[in-house]
């Protein structure tokens, strides 16, 4: 697991899978988030069926283990954790357990009321969480060393949660998200943290993005904003 845990991080390039047993699976995520400082964000669930034929469905979050940020956080210091993995697998036990009681009460009401509910609470939740780092608000695992805090993301996530449930409505469609370029940076020695500081400057709004306002006051700031030529009438020149 050693020899493969160093071959993940040598291909930072990604495009390929890996397959292993249940036990070099925990070892590899272990290792690789000790070295990405991140538990990771996909969960780990277990499928079987029952004797009736229901489904058994049980939901655990990543395997990776951090252990230092635990160690910070019970000595008072600031961490950033990415709790994604941890929520999404509440978020399947929620949806099931819900399934689960509605189909076996086809006739009750209320258990079919609390099942809609929860299932909207959590496809709201998820998008509330997804939309914090697709914004660039996440947890510096993802968002790198200007990324927030375990509290200030989790308290980020509640702002736009509650926005969501009151107006079952997305501010603005969320930033399309790609991969840097990596022959750009390693070429061009792009100092990623001052790009960060220099963006920040102008997101006055503060909310990870850029309208065209704050757009135009950087193009003027920096010299670049194109102008338009401004011709005066003879009569107001001879005045």
């Amino acid at each position: 697991s050693d020899a493969a845990t160093m071959q993940l991080i040598r291909w930072t390039d990604g495009g390929f899978g890996m397959a292993a047993h249940n036990y070099d699976g925990d070892m590899l995520t272990d290792q690789i988030a000790q070295v990405h400082r991140s538990p990771g964000f996909i969960t780990s669930n277990l499928v079987g069926v029952s004797d009736d034929g229901s489904l058994i469905k049980e939901f655990e979050a990543s395997h990776g283990t951090v252990t230092d940020l635990w160690l910070d956080h019970l000595d008072g210091k600031e961490t950033s954790f990415n709790p994604l993995g941890l929520v999404e697998a509440m978020i399947g036990a929620m949806q099931h357990a819900a399934h689960l009681d509605a189909t076996a009460n086809p006739n009750d009401s209320m258990k079919q009321e609390v099942n809609e509910k929860v299932k909207k609470f959590t496809i709201i939740l998820r998008k509330a969480m997804h939309n914090t780092f697709r914004y660039g608000q996440g947890t510096k695992d993802l968002s790198g060393p200007s990324g927030y805090s375990t509290e200030d993301y989790v308290r980020k996530v509640a702002w736009r949660l509650n926005r969501y449930i009151a107006t079952e409505e997305e501010e603005a469609p969320p930033p399309e998200v790609s991969e840097p370029d990596r022959w750009f940076q390693r070429n061009y020695g792009v100092d990623d943290d001052k790009a960060r500081t220099l963006f920040e400057k102008f997101d006055v709004d503060r909310d990870g993005s850029i309208d065209y306002k704050e757009f135009e006051k950087m193009l003027v700031s920096l010299g670049v904003a194109p102008l338009k030529k401004i011709e005066h009438d003879e009569d107001s020149d001879s005045n």
